[in-house]
């Protein structure tokens, strides 16, 4: 029988949560929830100078807002016991072993590799040293550092992404897994959890290919130091994130964290559906995350870099706002907003916060541009020609061809002059749609300012 489906997202709380990390995630929950298994939620915080519980706070929050959902979530400061009995087991194995070098010791000897024309690989120096050496350097003060005695040859994996993929643990030092002041790094903790908590695939950044092979090599030791069997888990590594013109995003990591995009209008639903699909064979759609589920595939995403392009997300935030009902965004809009008003509107934002601008524009005071010269006498016959209310949908089309007929002008030359002096704007949504929400009072006031070159304010 298949064991379920069971990933994890492991982000360190040192910082906000970025696109690049999110992505990770949202692939994570995804493709748990296609396969009906389970997203589990890890923080790695074993790094006491630089994690902070304000940080772990700010990634739930986000992974929230992102609309995921995990069935557990566990810190790794809080199974400092598990990484010291599963370190003490490779101890016994001889795959564990104490190192005593300083970081200057170290340099020299990668600098020493080098001039040699030889890979700057750990010379496992410390595999020849005698208990009686051990003994006398920790009585000198000295205390190990441990590292993990990788096997010969190569570890290969078929990736669930890139495919077949291999890496020669003769060109990778040993890992060091535990600091000289006991604390244990991420390549050792990661592996412990992974095992403990049954995790069947590991979905995460092309950046650990590397990790990847010596964490097979780690997961083998430690099944078998627990006398366990091997189990298949497999492996998928997502490609890297570019800006638009292919150069590297991390530089960029800051401004595109979730809180920057929230704070500047992109909604949960785009960012999901645009990080959901990037870099696939699929196009971005604006669909739920039942429906990014259903159809998501590892299988189709490239081997190559995907480019982050804000330009193509916030075409995507458009469609997703023009999808949104009155009900779904009434609470972020201005208090006294209407079903109506959202209908006129939705279609022309890139931005939820720009729907403000167009209720100054249809219930508020607008600063009316002074019409050029040749415009005024057609403004105000304009006014003149206003219907009396009450107005409907039809009111803007009745009134336009009474103009047409006074004035004998069609086309841009007819309707540009009255969407300047009526909202102030080159562009916007129709006309027909807002005219009934200016209300005559407003729209005839603005047409005689805008007739007369004053620079005034249509009031009620």
């Amino acid at each position: 029988m298949t064991a379920p489906v069971r990933v994890r997202f492991a982000p360190s709380p040192t910082g906000h949560l970025h696109v690049g990390n999110a992505r990770i995630a949202l692939a994570n929950f995804l493709f748990a929830r296609r396969a009906g298994g389970h997203f589990l939620l890890r923080l790695d915080d074993t790094d006491r100078e630089r994690s902070r519980p304000e940080f772990a706070e700010a990634i739930m929050q986000d992974l929230h807002w992102l609309g995921l959902a995990w069935e557990a979530t566990f810190r790794q400061s809080e199974r400092l016991d598990r990484y010291h009995e599963a370190a003490l087991r490779l101890r016994a194995s001889g795959r564990l072993y104490p190192c005593f070098e300083s970081e200057e010791e170290l340099r020299a000897k990668r600098e020493a590799r080098l001039k040699r024309g030889l890979a700057p690989v750990y010379d496992r120096a410390m595999l020849r040293l005698t208990e009686a050496q051990r003994v006398a350097a920790e009585a000198g003060g000295k205390r190990p550092y441990w590292r993990f005695r990788l096997s010969d040859g190569a570890v290969a994996w078929e990736d669930l992404v890139l495919g077949a993929r291999q890496v020669k643990l003769g060109a990778v030092s040993d890992p060091v897994l535990i600091r000289a002041d006991g604390t244990p790094l991420y390549t050792f903790t990661s592996v412990v959890d992974d095992l403990a908590e049954g995790i069947t695939h590991i979905i995460r950044g092309e950046d650990h290919i590397t990790n990847t092979g010596v964490q097979i090599d780690l997961f083998a030791a430690l099944r078998e130091g627990a006398g366990e069997g091997a189990a298949a888990m497999r492996f998928a590594h997502l490609p890297l994130l570019t800006d638009s013109d292919g150069g590297k995003l991390s530089k960029r990591l800051q401004s595109l964290s979730l809180r920057t995009l929230r704070r500047d209008g992109i909604e949960a639903a785009t960012l999901a559906a645009y990080l959901a699909r990037l870099g696939s064979s699929a196009d971005p759609e604006p669909l739920p995350l039942a429906e990014l589920a259903a159809r998501f595939d590892l299988g189709a995403f490239s081997a190559s870099a995907a480019r982050f392009d804000l330009r193509q997300l916030l075409a995507l935030n458009r469609r997703v706002l023009q999808g949104f009902s009155f009900a779904e965004v009434a609470a972020r809009l201005p208090a006294s907003a209407t079903e109506a008003f959202w209908q006129a509107v939705r279609g022309n934002l890139d931005l939820l916060r720009e729907a403000e601008e167009w209720w100054a524009v249809t219930d508020g005071d607008i600063e009316t541009p002074p019409a050029p010269p040749e415009d005024a006498d057609f403004l105000a016959t304009a006014a003149d020609l206003l219907p009396p209310e009450p107005w409907d949908e039809t009111v803007w089309k009745r009134w336009t061809e009474a103009l047409r007929v006074a004035s004998g002008r069609r086309g841009r030359a007819l309707f540009h002059p009255l969407r300047l002096a009526l909202t102030g704007e080159e562009e916007g949504p129709e006309l027909a749609a807002l005219l009934p929400l200016i209300g005559h009072a407003r729209a005839c006031a603005r047409l005689r300012a805008a007739a007369g070159g004053s620079r005034n304010v249509g009031k009620r």
